[in-house]
Protein backbone atom coordinates (compact mmCIF):
# COMPACT_ATOMS: atom_id res chain seq x y z
CA UNK A 1 0.00 0.00 0.00
CA UNK A 2 0.99 3.43 -0.32
CA UNK A 3 2.18 6.26 2.01
CA UNK A 4 -0.31 8.64 2.98
CA UNK A 5 2.26 11.32 1.08
CA UNK A 6 2.07 9.24 -1.89
CA UNK A 7 -1.85 9.58 -1.78
CA UNK A 8 -1.90 13.19 -1.49
CA UNK A 9 1.18 13.67 -4.26
CA UNK A 10 -2.38 12.52 -6.71
CA UNK A 11 -5.07 14.19 -5.02
CA UNK A 12 -7.06 15.65 -7.70
CA UNK A 13 -7.72 19.21 -7.94
CA UNK A 14 -11.13 21.29 -8.22
CA UNK A 15 -9.94 21.72 -12.35
CA UNK A 16 -9.16 18.17 -12.60
CA UNK A 17 -12.84 17.18 -11.10
CA UNK A 18 -14.52 19.42 -13.62
CA UNK A 19 -12.39 18.80 -16.46
CA UNK A 20 -13.21 14.81 -15.40
CA UNK A 21 -16.85 15.28 -15.37
CA UNK A 22 -16.78 17.49 -18.52
CA UNK A 23 -15.10 14.92 -20.40
CA UNK A 24 -17.50 12.42 -18.91
CA UNK A 25 -20.21 14.08 -20.23
CA UNK A 26 -19.06 14.80 -23.88
CA UNK A 27 -18.73 11.05 -24.25
CA UNK A 28 -21.85 10.21 -23.13
CA UNK A 29 -23.20 12.84 -25.81
CA UNK A 30 -20.88 11.19 -28.56
CA UNK A 31 -21.94 7.38 -27.85
CA UNK A 32 -25.91 8.19 -27.33
CA UNK A 33 -26.75 10.80 -29.66
CA UNK A 34 -26.54 10.55 -33.25
CA UNK A 35 -25.46 14.31 -34.62
CA UNK A 36 -24.55 15.94 -31.94
CA UNK A 37 -22.84 19.51 -32.94
CA UNK A 38 -20.82 21.85 -30.07
CA UNK A 39 -22.12 25.77 -30.16
CA UNK A 40 -19.12 27.87 -31.03
CA UNK A 41 -18.83 31.21 -30.82
CA UNK A 42 -15.22 32.52 -30.34
CA UNK A 43 -16.06 33.08 -26.22
CA UNK A 44 -13.51 31.92 -23.49
CA UNK A 45 -16.27 29.27 -22.76
CA UNK A 46 -16.69 27.80 -26.39
CA UNK A 47 -12.83 28.09 -26.36
CA UNK A 48 -12.99 25.90 -23.06
CA UNK A 49 -15.49 23.57 -24.44
CA UNK A 50 -13.63 23.08 -28.01
CA UNK A 51 -10.30 22.22 -25.80
CA UNK A 52 -12.53 19.35 -23.82
CA UNK A 53 -13.68 17.71 -26.84
CA UNK A 54 -10.48 17.63 -28.30
CA UNK A 55 -8.75 15.98 -25.24
CA UNK A 56 -12.45 13.75 -24.91
CA UNK A 57 -11.54 12.24 -28.05
CA UNK A 58 -7.91 12.37 -28.65
CA UNK A 59 -6.28 10.60 -30.16
CA UNK A 60 -9.00 10.64 -32.63
CA UNK A 61 -10.76 13.58 -34.07
CA UNK A 62 -13.64 15.77 -32.77
CA UNK A 63 -16.53 13.31 -33.86
CA UNK A 64 -19.37 16.43 -34.34
CA UNK A 65 -19.23 19.64 -36.24
CA UNK A 66 -19.17 23.49 -34.79
CA UNK A 67 -21.83 25.54 -35.13
CA UNK A 68 -21.67 29.52 -34.81
CA UNK A 69 -24.92 31.80 -34.90
CA UNK A 70 -23.90 34.68 -36.64
CA UNK A 71 -25.43 37.92 -35.77
CA UNK A 72 -23.41 39.94 -38.39
CA UNK A 73 -22.35 42.34 -35.66
CA UNK A 74 -19.43 40.80 -33.75
CA UNK A 75 -16.17 41.80 -32.65
CA UNK A 76 -13.78 41.10 -35.92
CA UNK A 77 -11.24 40.11 -33.49
CA UNK A 78 -13.12 37.15 -31.98
CA UNK A 79 -14.03 36.03 -35.57
CA UNK A 80 -10.84 35.93 -36.94
CA UNK A 81 -9.89 33.79 -33.77
CA UNK A 82 -12.77 31.64 -34.32
CA UNK A 83 -11.74 30.90 -37.99
CA UNK A 84 -8.34 30.09 -37.33
CA UNK A 85 -8.92 27.91 -34.19
CA UNK A 86 -11.83 25.92 -35.85
CA UNK A 87 -9.27 25.12 -38.98
CA UNK A 88 -6.63 24.27 -36.49
CA UNK A 89 -9.12 21.84 -34.41
CA UNK A 90 -9.67 20.33 -38.08
CA UNK A 91 -13.60 20.22 -37.57
CA UNK A 92 -16.36 21.18 -39.78
CA UNK A 93 -17.70 24.92 -39.05
CA UNK A 94 -21.39 25.33 -39.32
CA UNK A 95 -22.36 28.84 -39.76
CA UNK A 96 -26.47 30.08 -38.93
CA UNK A 97 -26.47 33.44 -39.91
CA UNK A 98 -29.04 35.81 -38.58
CA UNK A 99 -28.60 38.33 -41.78
CA UNK A 100 -29.78 35.56 -44.03
CA UNK A 101 -32.81 35.36 -41.23
CA UNK A 102 -33.23 39.27 -42.38
CA UNK A 103 -33.18 38.92 -45.54
CA UNK A 104 -35.68 36.16 -46.03
CA UNK A 105 -38.18 38.11 -43.87
CA UNK A 106 -38.15 35.36 -40.94
CA UNK A 107 -37.12 37.81 -38.44
CA UNK A 108 -37.43 41.63 -38.19
CA UNK A 109 -34.36 44.07 -37.33
CA UNK A 110 -34.92 45.55 -34.22
CA UNK A 111 -34.57 49.57 -34.11
CA UNK A 112 -34.31 52.04 -31.56
CA UNK A 113 -31.75 52.80 -28.91
CA UNK A 114 -30.95 49.68 -27.63
CA UNK A 115 -31.80 47.61 -30.64
CA UNK A 116 -29.51 44.54 -31.05
CA UNK A 117 -29.68 41.28 -33.04
CA UNK A 118 -28.97 39.33 -29.96
CA UNK A 119 -32.56 37.89 -29.30
CA UNK A 120 -32.97 36.62 -33.40
CA UNK A 121 -29.98 34.42 -32.72
CA UNK A 122 -32.80 32.16 -31.75
CA UNK A 123 -34.79 31.78 -34.62
CA UNK A 124 -31.66 31.15 -36.75
CA UNK A 125 -30.33 28.31 -34.19
CA UNK A 126 -33.56 26.65 -34.33
CA UNK A 127 -33.32 26.28 -38.09
CA UNK A 128 -30.17 25.65 -38.11
CA UNK A 129 -30.96 22.74 -35.50
CA UNK A 130 -33.90 21.47 -37.84
CA UNK A 131 -32.02 21.57 -41.28
CA UNK A 132 -28.96 19.82 -40.37
CA UNK A 133 -30.63 17.17 -37.94
CA UNK A 134 -28.53 18.07 -34.50
CA UNK A 135 -30.00 16.06 -32.03
CA UNK A 136 -27.68 17.53 -29.25
CA UNK A 137 -26.50 20.73 -29.23
CA UNK A 138 -22.95 21.69 -26.16
CA UNK A 139 -23.26 25.10 -25.12
CA UNK A 140 -21.09 26.88 -22.94
CA UNK A 141 -23.41 28.49 -20.21
CA UNK A 142 -22.90 28.25 -16.48
CA UNK A 143 -24.81 28.30 -13.34
CA UNK A 144 -22.93 30.98 -12.15
CA UNK A 145 -23.75 33.55 -14.78
CA UNK A 146 -27.62 34.62 -14.44
CA UNK A 147 -30.92 33.59 -12.13
CA UNK A 148 -32.14 31.56 -15.29
CA UNK A 149 -29.29 29.68 -16.01
CA UNK A 150 -28.65 28.33 -12.20
CA UNK A 151 -32.40 26.45 -13.46
CA UNK A 152 -30.58 24.76 -16.42
CA UNK A 153 -30.00 21.05 -15.60
CA UNK A 154 -26.69 19.65 -17.82
CA UNK A 155 -28.91 17.97 -20.53
CA UNK A 156 -31.44 20.50 -21.06
CA UNK A 157 -34.72 18.96 -22.81
CA UNK A 158 -36.10 21.17 -25.66
CA UNK A 159 -39.73 20.46 -27.58
CA UNK A 160 -39.96 19.93 -31.04
CA UNK A 161 -40.33 23.67 -30.99
CA UNK A 162 -37.44 24.44 -29.38
CA UNK A 163 -38.80 25.68 -26.45
CA UNK A 164 -37.54 25.06 -22.23
CA UNK A 165 -39.85 24.55 -20.31
CA UNK A 166 -38.01 24.69 -16.29
CA UNK A 167 -40.51 22.70 -14.94
CA UNK A 168 -40.39 19.61 -17.29
CA UNK A 169 -36.56 19.35 -17.16
CA UNK A 170 -35.27 15.73 -16.18
CA UNK A 171 -34.01 14.54 -12.88
CA UNK A 172 -29.97 14.30 -12.78
CA UNK A 173 -29.01 11.83 -9.61
CA UNK A 174 -26.18 10.29 -9.26
CA UNK A 175 -24.74 11.70 -12.85
CA UNK A 176 -27.41 9.58 -14.61
CA UNK A 177 -28.41 11.52 -17.20
CA UNK A 178 -31.75 10.47 -19.29
CA UNK A 179 -31.01 10.81 -23.46
CA UNK A 180 -34.22 9.77 -24.82
CA UNK A 181 -35.80 12.15 -27.01
CA UNK A 182 -38.79 11.89 -29.94
CA UNK A 183 -38.48 12.96 -33.49
CA UNK A 184 -38.11 16.68 -33.65
CA UNK A 185 -36.92 17.05 -30.15
CA UNK A 186 -33.40 17.93 -29.12
CA UNK A 187 -31.46 18.36 -25.71
CA UNK A 188 -28.89 21.13 -24.91
CA UNK A 189 -26.11 19.92 -22.75
CA UNK A 190 -23.61 22.32 -20.62
CA UNK A 191 -20.76 20.23 -19.72
CA UNK A 192 -19.25 23.10 -17.41
CA UNK A 193 -22.25 23.97 -16.12
CA UNK A 194 -20.78 23.66 -12.38
CA UNK A 195 -18.09 25.83 -13.41
CA UNK A 196 -17.45 29.07 -12.03
CA UNK A 197 -15.98 32.04 -14.43
CA UNK A 198 -12.80 31.91 -11.92
CA UNK A 199 -12.97 27.78 -12.91
CA UNK A 200 -12.97 29.05 -16.61
CA UNK A 201 -10.16 31.35 -16.24
CA UNK A 202 -8.19 29.06 -13.88
CA UNK A 203 -8.49 26.44 -16.76
CA UNK A 204 -7.50 28.40 -19.42
CA UNK A 205 -4.10 29.40 -17.39
CA UNK A 206 -3.64 25.89 -16.76
CA UNK A 207 -4.35 24.65 -20.13
CA UNK A 208 -2.18 27.71 -21.74
CA UNK A 209 -5.13 28.36 -23.78
CA UNK A 210 -5.34 31.46 -26.72
CA UNK A 211 -7.89 33.93 -26.69
CA UNK A 212 -9.34 36.47 -28.83
CA UNK A 213 -7.24 39.64 -27.47
CA UNK A 214 -10.44 41.08 -26.68
CA UNK A 215 -10.21 39.55 -23.28
CA UNK A 216 -7.10 41.54 -22.27
CA UNK A 217 -6.97 45.18 -21.53
CA UNK A 218 -6.50 47.25 -24.85
CA UNK A 219 -7.30 50.69 -25.82
CA UNK A 220 -10.57 50.90 -27.51
CA UNK A 221 -12.89 53.92 -28.54
CA UNK A 222 -16.53 53.84 -25.96
CA UNK A 223 -18.48 55.62 -24.95
CA UNK A 224 -21.46 54.93 -21.76
CA UNK A 225 -24.70 54.20 -22.09
CA UNK A 226 -27.06 53.30 -18.72
CA UNK A 227 -23.39 52.29 -16.46
CA UNK A 228 -22.38 50.61 -19.71
CA UNK A 229 -19.27 50.90 -21.64
CA UNK A 230 -20.03 50.36 -25.59
CA UNK A 231 -17.60 49.96 -28.38
CA UNK A 232 -18.22 52.95 -31.06
CA UNK A 233 -18.59 51.14 -34.35
CA UNK A 234 -21.73 51.11 -36.98
CA UNK A 235 -23.59 48.23 -35.57
CA UNK A 236 -24.51 50.54 -32.31
CA UNK A 237 -26.77 53.56 -32.46
CA UNK A 238 -25.42 55.97 -30.33
CA UNK A 239 -27.14 58.98 -29.27
CA UNK A 240 -25.47 62.68 -30.27
CA UNK A 241 -24.71 63.64 -26.60
CA UNK A 242 -22.97 60.49 -26.39
CA UNK A 243 -19.75 61.28 -25.96
CA UNK A 244 -17.52 59.43 -27.34
CA UNK A 245 -13.87 58.40 -25.65
CA UNK A 246 -10.79 56.31 -25.59
CA UNK A 247 -10.19 54.45 -22.70
CA UNK A 248 -8.33 50.95 -21.26
CA UNK A 249 -10.50 48.22 -21.42
CA UNK A 250 -11.00 44.44 -21.95
CA UNK A 251 -13.92 42.51 -22.28
CA UNK A 252 -15.58 39.44 -19.43
CA UNK A 253 -17.65 37.74 -22.31
CA UNK A 254 -18.22 37.72 -26.18
CA UNK A 255 -21.63 38.45 -27.73
CA UNK A 256 -23.05 41.40 -30.39
CA UNK A 257 -21.06 44.30 -30.31
CA UNK A 258 -24.43 46.21 -29.82
CA UNK A 259 -25.74 45.01 -26.49
CA UNK A 260 -21.58 43.57 -24.85
CA UNK A 261 -20.06 46.13 -22.79
CA UNK A 262 -16.32 46.08 -21.95
CA UNK A 263 -15.12 47.01 -17.98
CA UNK A 264 -12.05 49.61 -17.50
CA UNK A 265 -9.03 47.04 -17.04
CA UNK A 266 -5.11 47.35 -17.10
CA UNK A 267 -4.85 43.95 -16.97
CA UNK A 268 -3.08 41.85 -19.94
CA UNK A 269 -1.99 38.74 -18.07
CA UNK A 270 -4.01 35.59 -16.82
CA UNK A 271 -3.19 36.25 -13.40
CA UNK A 272 -4.21 39.81 -13.16
CA UNK A 273 -7.34 39.09 -14.75
CA UNK A 274 -7.93 35.99 -12.82
CA UNK A 275 -6.99 38.24 -9.61
CA UNK A 276 -9.86 41.34 -10.92
CA UNK A 277 -12.11 38.45 -11.54
CA UNK A 278 -11.93 37.41 -8.15
CA UNK A 279 -12.39 41.02 -6.55
CA UNK A 280 -15.78 41.59 -8.55
CA UNK A 281 -18.59 40.61 -7.19
CA UNK A 282 -20.89 40.91 -10.38
CA UNK A 283 -21.25 38.30 -12.48
CA UNK A 284 -20.08 39.13 -16.71
CA UNK A 285 -23.54 39.35 -18.19
CA UNK A 286 -25.04 41.27 -15.12
CA UNK A 287 -22.35 43.95 -15.44
CA UNK A 288 -21.75 43.70 -19.23
CA UNK A 289 -24.63 42.40 -21.11
CA UNK A 290 -27.76 45.25 -21.95
CA UNK A 291 -29.90 42.53 -23.26
CA UNK A 292 -30.08 40.79 -20.14
CA UNK A 293 -31.49 44.21 -18.31
CA UNK A 294 -34.52 44.01 -20.53
CA UNK A 295 -36.78 42.99 -17.94
CA UNK A 296 -36.29 40.63 -14.36
CA UNK A 297 -36.51 37.87 -16.25
CA UNK A 298 -35.28 38.92 -19.40
CA UNK A 299 -32.92 35.45 -20.17
CA UNK A 300 -35.88 32.96 -19.02
CA UNK A 301 -37.93 34.35 -21.32
CA UNK A 302 -35.47 33.79 -24.33
CA UNK A 303 -34.68 30.27 -22.97
CA UNK A 304 -38.43 29.58 -23.29
CA UNK A 305 -38.21 30.71 -26.58
CA UNK A 306 -35.62 28.63 -27.67
CA UNK A 307 -32.02 30.62 -26.72
CA UNK A 308 -28.70 28.97 -25.43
Amino acid sequence: MGTTAEAGRYRLSQLDHLEAEALFIMREVAAEFERPVLLFSGGKDSIVLLHLAQKAFWPGRIPFAVMHVDTGHNFPEVMDFRDRRVAEAGVELVVASVQDQIDQGKVTEPTGRWASRNRLQTAALLEAIEEHGFDAAFGGARRDEEKARAKERVFSFRDEFGQWDPKAQRPELWGLYNTRIERGEHIRVFPISNWTELDVWGYIAREGLELPSIYRAHRRRVFERDGILLADGPFVNRDADEEVFEASVRYRTVGDMSCTGAVRSTATGIEEIIAEIAATRITERGQTRADDRASEAAMEDRKREGYF
